[in-house]
């Protein structure tokens, strides 16, 4: 079978670097992909959000299974537009994704169906929002409603922070259009877990667990990124909790699916804190993560196309989902700067030195003139495995070391044990 990857990616790549080991997979292309990407599959120059122009390419070129990445073309309804088409293709349709697209739509969601988060409370004008705020105390989260490509959350210290980043999303328009709504939440402490799943109309199955470094400095400091790096399985996520994320959050996602008519097949990332009160969901995403994907996709053992069929044709239920025991760190290396400004088409050094059981997955990488060069704000995710998470830590620092390019970054704590 003819397999098309949209998106450009470290999630991505990893995906291309899957699917392909299936028996099942001929050739697999990707759109736009990278330099990495490159490698193993055939790329097309075909933008991720050019809906009509993939879908063309897919019927042109009797691609069997669409694999869509990132969220963008998932909220704007590719997999509607691809079923229309009466082409095959693997994602949320447009209903489910805005449990990403929107985050007061994913709090309606939520509350409606008792599953547990923080409290909220959503404006679409500032001078209400000015009024909200502190409502639930200092620090307090901000979020722009829509996408913004995972930066569009805020905690804000206190009422001077609170206020200027009012002024930054919804007057300024940091984020575009996505900040014509926010959502003012409750803060809450504890340790971040997340959880992807396996997800068609009636079973929902979880992988094994992972956790995201989401701030820019080690110790968690600084301002929110894509993700600078992630383990599996996470230190804190033992039978215990998943039970216990299974009665309180799996089960009510499932109902309220059900209840509210949403026909939800694909991929559903949840993100959780893990309260003194028990876990919380954060957040929504309707597709892999990134770079959680690198770590949890190196660990499973199942033909990733056979379990995509499964959620296609609803039958997850009998689907026997096998993972690797061995643990995974990934380790971003991203462009100095990052997540402000940056440069692009830095030279990288080193690819060839890597251990050929580490994997390097490119996220923002193209060729130019024939060498490798950057071309986004998180490079490179150097993922190793191991018999425990301190051994692949290691094995992934290691050849880290071996990558070289001008005002490369990396934080020098991704696997070590949170303070508990």
């Amino acid at each position: 079978m003819k397999i098309l990857v949209v998106g450009s990616g470290g999630r991505e790549h990893a995906l291309v670097w899957k699917l392909i080991q299936s028996p099942k997979v001929d050739k697999v292309y990707c759109a736009p992909g990278n330099a990495g990407i490159g490698g193993v599959a055939e790329l097309v120059d075909i933008q991720a959000d050019d809906i009509q122009g993939l879908c063309n390419f897919a019927k042109e070129s009797a691609i069997d299974l669409t694999v869509v990445g990132p969220e963008v073309p998932l909220v704007m309804g590719i997999v509607d537009r691809f079923e229309e088409e009466g082409l095959r293709i693997f994602g949320a349709n447009r209903a489910c994704a805005q449990l990403e697209g929107s985050k007061a739509f994913a709090k309606e969601f939520m509350i409606r169906h008792q599953i547990p988060t923080a409290k909220y409370m959503e404006c679409t004008d500032i001078e209400t929002a000015r009024k909200a705020l502190g409502i639930y105390g200092h620090p307090m989260v901000i979020k722009a409603d829509g996408l913004a490509a995972g930066k569009g959350v805020v905690i804000a210290e206190g009422q001077e922070d609170a206020i200027r980043t009012l002024e930054e999303i919804m007057e300024a328009k940091v984020f575009g259009e996505a900040g014509n709504k926010v959502v003012i939440e409750e803060f809450l402490t504890g340790i971040e877990a997340s959880v992807l799943c396996f997800v068609d109309g009636t079973t929902i199955k979880p992988m094994v667990s992972a956790q995201d470094y989401k701030k820019i400095f080690e110790e968690d400091k600084g301002p929110n990124t894509g993700g600078m790096g992630t383990y599996s399985p996470s230190h804190v996520y033992d039978s215990k909790l998943e039970s216990l994320v299974k009665e309180q959050i799996l089960l009510p996602i499932m109902e309220g699916f059900q209840r509210d008519g949403l026909k939800f097949k694909g991929i559903l990332f949840i993100g959780l804190m893990l309260t003194e009160n028990g876990p919380k969901v954060l957040e929504f995403n309707t597709r892999f993560g990134d770079p959680e994907t690198q770590v949890i996709l190196t660990r499973l053992e199942t033909d990733l196309v056979e379990i995509m069929e499964s959620i296609l044709e609803d039958r997850l239920k009998e689907k026997e989902i096998q993972w690797c025991s061995q643990k995974t760190v990934c380790v971003v290396i991203a462009a100095g700067g990052y997540p402000d400004a940056y440069e692009k088409g830095t030279v990288i050094h080193g690819l060839d030195k890597i251990d050929d059981d580490v994997m390097v997955f490119h996220g923002g990488t193209k060729i130019h003139e024939g060498q490798v060069v950057t071309n986004g704000g998180r490079v490179l995710g150097v993922t190793a495995r191991g018999n425990t998470v301190e051994e692949a830590r290691e094995r992934a620092y290691e050849n880290v070391k071996k990558i070289h390019f001008e005002d490369m970054y990396f934080r020098k704590d991704i696997g070590k044990r949170p303070i508990l």
